[in-house]
């Protein structure tokens, strides 16, 4: 598996965490139970779970008149989408399904230049 890949399944497990958390925190709003802290619902964005949390904010229309929340979740989602993007430009080498390619490209590269 590829760097890319693993940094995307954890970006995608925590935005199904953070999408779970909206959803739950909105219905123990609703029933007046023990509410899920801002705090830990912002970890979860800042840990890689900003889409997901987007996806709750919206979808339970749950703290959407909180600024904070909205401009924040949408920062934290930018942020972490752009870092992916930069990576894959910056280095296209994670792109590729294992280390052992890099190195045979490497190689390759590397001998078609003593040519």
């Amino acid at each position: 598996m590829n760097t890319i890949t693993l940094v995307c399944a954890a970006m995608g497990l925590m935005s199904l965490a953070s999408f779970c958390a909206m959803g739950l925190d909105k219905h123990f709003a609703k029933r007046g139970r023990r509410r899920i802290p801002e705090k830990r619902l912002f970890l979860f964005a800042l840990f890689g779970g900003a889409a997901g949390g987007l996806a709750g904010l919206y979808l339970f229309h749950h703290k959407t008149r909180h600024w904070y929340f909205v401009w924040g979740f949408w920062a934290l989602a930018l942020l972490q989408w752009g870092g992916i993007l930069v990576c894959c430009v910056l280095y296209p080498g994670l792109l590729l399904q294992s280390a052992g390619e890099h190195d045979i490209l490497i190689s390759i590269a590397g001998k078609a230049g003593e040519v």
